[in-house]
Parts: C-alpha cells; sequence; structure tokens
C-alpha cells in the first residue's frame, strides 16, 4: 500500500481510504468487521464516516457506522494512533432546530457524540459534510478551530462543497488565522468529472487541498456489472441509469480492454487507477459491502496507468464537448 501526504498537512494517509457507509445498511456488523479487518490487514489506515450512516434506515437513528467502528477498534486491539478515523457533521441528527447544520451550537453537540460513538479521544479528520448557507463560514471555521486547539480533532475537511465556498473559506481561514480545509470530498469518477474538474480541481491544486473522492466507482456502473442490452436487475439501478449513455458503454469496453492489456485487472481497477494515477488525488474512497468486493478494490493500490491509457480514458470520458 502507498501512502500519500494529505494536502498540505504532515499526516499520510493510504492511497484509497475505506468507506463505510453501507455499513448498517447493506452490510450488517459481523460483514463490516470483516472488511474494516481485512482492510486495515490490506494496508489501508483511512477510514471515513459521518454522523448520519445510515440514518436513511427504517429504524437507523443514525450514528451507526460511526457505533460499528468504535466497536471494531476496542474488539481489534488495533492502536489507536495506527488509524486516520474522518467523519462528518452537517445532517440532521434529531428533531430540534439546533440538531443539523454547522453552526456553533450543533458542530459542538455533533462532535461529542461522535466521540463518544467511535469510542475515542480525538478525531483526525473532521468534515462539513455539505454546504450550509444560513451559517457563515467564520462560525464555522472558529469553532472547527476551537475543536483543534482542545485536542478534538486534529484537521478539517470539507465535502461536496462549491468552489466558490471552499475559496472564500480558504480565505477566511488565511485572514483570520483559523484553521483551514486541509481536504475536499468531491463526488468524481470517470463518468462523473465536471462538477470537479470544472473549477474545483483548480482550487485544489492552488491552495494544496488533498482530495479525497467519493463514489469512485459511480454506484457499481464502473465495476462493469452493468452493460448495454442486457437485463439490468439492482436495487441501486435507479440511480445509476443516468450513466446508460452510448458514451459510458464504449468507455466500459475500452476500460475491459486495458485492464487486459494490464494482465487481466478488472473494470473497477481502472477506474480507481485512474484516479489514482492524477496528481491532484490523494484517496479514492472506496465503499465494499463484503470481502470480495473489498479484495477487487485492494489490488488497484499499487497500479497506475501509462500517459497514453488515461489519454485514451480522459479522451473516451470527455465532458467538454
Amino acid at each position: 500500500m502507498e501512502y500519500r501526504k494529505l494536502g498540505r498537512t504532515g499526516l499520510k494517509v493510504s492511497a484509497l481510504c475505506l468507506g463505510t457507509m453501507q455499513f448498517g445498511w447493506t452490510a450488517d456488523e459481523e460483514t463490516s468487521f470483516e472488511v474494516l479487518s481485512a482492510a486495515y490487514d490490506g494496508g489501508i489506515n483511512f477510514l471515513d464516516t459521518a454522523d448520519i450512516y445510515s440514518r436513511w434506515v427504517e429504524g437507523n437513528p443514525g450514528g451507526v457506522a460511526e457505533t460499528m467502528i468504535g466497536k471494531w477498534l476496542k474488539q481489534s486491539g488495533i492502536p489507536r494512533d495506527k488509524l486516520v478515523i474522518a467523519t462528518k457533521v452537517r445532517g440532521q441528527m434529531g428533531d430540534g432546530p439546533n440538531d443539523q447544520g454547522l453552526g456553533r451550537a450543533h458542530i459542538m453537540n455533533a462532535v461529542e457524540a461522535s466521540l463518544r460513538r467511535l469510542d475515542v479521544d480525538y478525531i483526525d479528520l473532521y468534515q462539513s459534510h455539505w454546504l450550509d448557507t444560513e451559517t457563515s463560514i467564520d462560525e464555522t471555521l472558529r469553532a472547527y478551530d476551537d475543536l483543534i486547539r482542545q485536542g478534538k480533532v486534529r484537521y478539517i475537511g470539507c465535502s461536496n462543497y462549491p468552489a466558490w465556498r471552499l475559496t472564500e473559506a480558504t480565505w477566511t481561514s488565511e485572514t483570520y488565522n483559523l484553521a483551514r480545509y486541509d481536504s475536499l470530498q468531491p463526488h468524481y469518477s470517470l463518468v462523473h468529472r465536471a462538477e470537479f474538474e470544472r473549477e474545483l480541481a483548480d482550487v485544489c491544486r492552488e491552495y494544496d487541498i488533498g482530495v479525497i473522492p467519493y463514489s469512485p466507482l459511480a454506484g457499481g456502473f464502473l465495476t462493469g456489472k452493468y452493460r448495454k442490452g442486457k437485463d439490468i436487475d439492482s436495487a441501486r439501478a435507479g440511480g445509476v441509469s443516468r450513466h446508460f449513455t452510448d458514451q459510458n458503454w464504449a468507455l466500459l469496453e475500452l476500460m475491459e480492454k486495458i485492464g487486459a492489456e494490464k494482465g487481466g485487472r478488472s473494470i473497477s481497477q481502472i477506474a480507481l487507477a485512474w484516479l489514482l494515477s492524477d496528481p491532484v488525488i490523494t484517496s479514492p474512497i472506496i465503499g465494499p459491502r463484503n470481502l470480495e468486493q473489498l479484495e477487487d478494490n485492494l489490488a488497484a493500490a499499487g497500479l497506475r496507468l501509462t500517459a497514453e491509457e488515461k489519454q485514451q480514458l480522459d479522451a473516451a470520458s470527455d465532458w467538454k464537448e
């Protein structure tokens, strides 16, 4: 496993990050523990979760993924300092008006709840899950700055932020000497490029912000399990169907061809290698729900594309034309 510096920080994270959105949703506790242990054995030291995982499941109050990580960490006996644990705050975690958002009141309450569920003394990377236009960026950053000074959080990042807000946040941090977003978690893959590449990529390069893309396999589309002309039977097909275009079917064929030329690599491994071959990317977030998917993803850790292969994939998935 390769380890990379997270943006401008001195923090080293594995080239693949284990996402835990499936925990308590499509992966039960036993399976989740197996995936966590196998990921650690495979060299992954970077775990990503969120307080709202998996609150959308009936009967799930949220915080389930964090709780599973805490129980696994205690059961495994792995030293706390061997892991980089990232979680997020923003979503609705209760019925009250201050049980969501990026205001000081909610952040201060939410971090304590996450620390209890994770059963740890500090969070390595605390992230704004998405934009809160009702709260000034100044208030949000001052709350985070206090948490860092208190030792409860070590670094901060954001997810799903537009370029203007990320730039404003960086300017605010530098102007008032506050903690700075050192990472961005964007939605980014071979079939979802414009959102990140249009402006965010330049902001991250300019300010040396680490990039940890989520959904790098496009909800399963970039695994090759969906093919043109074949019947589709999947609980997630509804969300993936937006990728069912002639351009993307041709892209899958090209990825399969490149994978065969590289010794029988899977389509998903080529999708991850495309990200890992880009210097702006720090660590794509994989979300396996079983050991088989994890093992396939782990095999991409040391895989790189040649300049020609990357150019071919760039051209086949071009969004600018």
